[in-house]
């Protein structure tokens, strides 16, 4: 009987590859030991920092949040004094930065997006301006800016007693901007809360407004409609709760005025300088996204009859908000790092306050982490809000 020399032959796939010569199994083995590794490296520096520390009797942890801090910040948007801690100080310093940022941010996207539309308008004037402006901003480091508007504010803006009075109860001069502002008044907390309540009224009408338009094509007026939302319900609200009309305005004692609202120079200069400098770079980012929009899409709703104001808010805007939102939101994570060198000009954002604590306490190390950590989180949430933002607005394919 002759055997199949077939069936005594091994299967070639049957045996067993060496764990070197299988991709899969190398790649774990590269990424775990690179793990180790770092890790390995993490704990050497650590442990090394801390003992050189301790040798150098030098402290160590967060204790240090519950001293007291025995200094004074300029500006502070909730109760400070010397005698807080320094934990207090550093919330201070962070609701500056968050201040500057959020209000930043803001008024620069809108700017931008104005000079954005202008540089692509058919008239020679405004389309040149436009270019100077994106041109002049971009080409000057944001820092020099922050100087000059500093330089500006203290050096050609006169002293309070001859402070300029463009409006009644509206004061400038090199000690900032003061004006009038409403008493304290118990009626001022539910209008903003009446100012909450209209603004989620306004999302849902406009809501309701757009999937009126897509079901029977009519337009709705949303936009006076939610203005007069806006304006009416606080007002209203005001109204019903007796009309106070107090004012504390500002009053020139000694060498500065007492009461009212003051703006300092150093917030102003930080803010004007961070918002022409960015307001540059959205306005390009504008500008391609609308140019990213093909012309027949132009020239299609044109010729449907739809006003240009139509065109550029029903027809290009959504279309160009696909390639504009990506490096519109590094626009704003820079704008919020930028914010740090308002320690240049002597606003107390983070940086300036966590550098005055470390001046003071020598923990360095907490206070470098404690500046990461808040950039850091700041960066993310505007990130992970402009990308829910994006997926938002994409283009639903049929």
């Amino acid at each position: 009987m002759q055997t199949n020399p077939k069936s005594t032959q091994a299967d070639p796939a049957s045996k067993a590859i060496p764990f070197y010569n299988d991709p899969k199994k190398r790649s774990v083995l590269f990424q775990i030991a690179t793990l180790l590794i770092v890790g390995l490296l993490a704990f050497y520096l650590l442990s090394n920092t801390l003992t050189n520390l301790e040798k150098q009797s030098i402290a160590t942890g967060i204790g240090f949040l519950q001293k007291e801090a025995a200094f004074e910040i300029g500006e502070s948007a909730i109760a400070y004094s010397a005698a807080d801690t320094y934990g207090r100080a550093l919330v201070v310093g962070f609701l500056n930065t968050l201040i500057v940022s959020f209000v930043g941010i803001v008024i620069s996207i809108l700017l931008g997006t104005v000079i954005g539309v202008a540089r692509l308008s058919s008239n020679w004037l405004v389309s040149k301006f436009a270019g100077w402006y994106i041109e002049l901003f971009q080409d000057i480091p944001v820092l020099l800016q922050l100087f000059f508007w500093y330089a500006f504010f203290y050096n050609i803006l006169p002293s309070p007693k001859q402070a300029l009075n463009p409006i009644m109860g509206v004061f400038l001069s090199n000690r900032g901007l003061v004006f009038g502002i409403p008493e304290s008044h118990p009626i001022h907390k539910y209008m903003a809360i009446a100012l909450v309540v209209a603004c989620i009224g306004i999302y849902f009408l406009r809501r309701w407004a757009r999937a009126r338009q897509e079901r029977t094509g009519q337009l709705f007026p949303a936009f006076r409609v939610s203005l007069a939302v806006l304006v009416g319900i606080p007002l209203l609200t005001w109204a019903l709760g007796g009309a106070p009309t107090a004012m504390n305005v500002p009053v020139l004692k000694g060498f500065n005025y007492v009461g009212g609202r003051n703006i300092s120079p150093e917030f102003t200069a930080l803010l004007l300088g961070l918002i022409l400098y960015t307001a540059a770079y959205v306005a390009e980012v504008v500008r391609a996204g609308i140019q990213s929009v093909s012309k027949g899409q132009t020239e299609a709703a044109m010729a449907m009859g739809l006003k240009p104001a139509f065109v550029l808010n029903l027809v290009i805007l959504p279309q160009a908000l696909r390639v504009i939102i990506p490096p519109l939101t590094s626009q704003m994570l820079n704008l919020t790092k930028n914010s740090s060198l308002a320690v240049a000009i002597g606003y107390p954002d983070f940086v300036s306050v966590a550098g005055t604590t470390i001046n003071q306490t020598g923990q360095a190390i907490e206070g470098v982490a404690l500046m990461m950590i808040v950039y850091l989180t700041l960066s993310l949430l505007t990130s992970a809000f402009m990308n829910w933002y994006n997926k938002k607005m994409k283009l639903v394919e049929r």
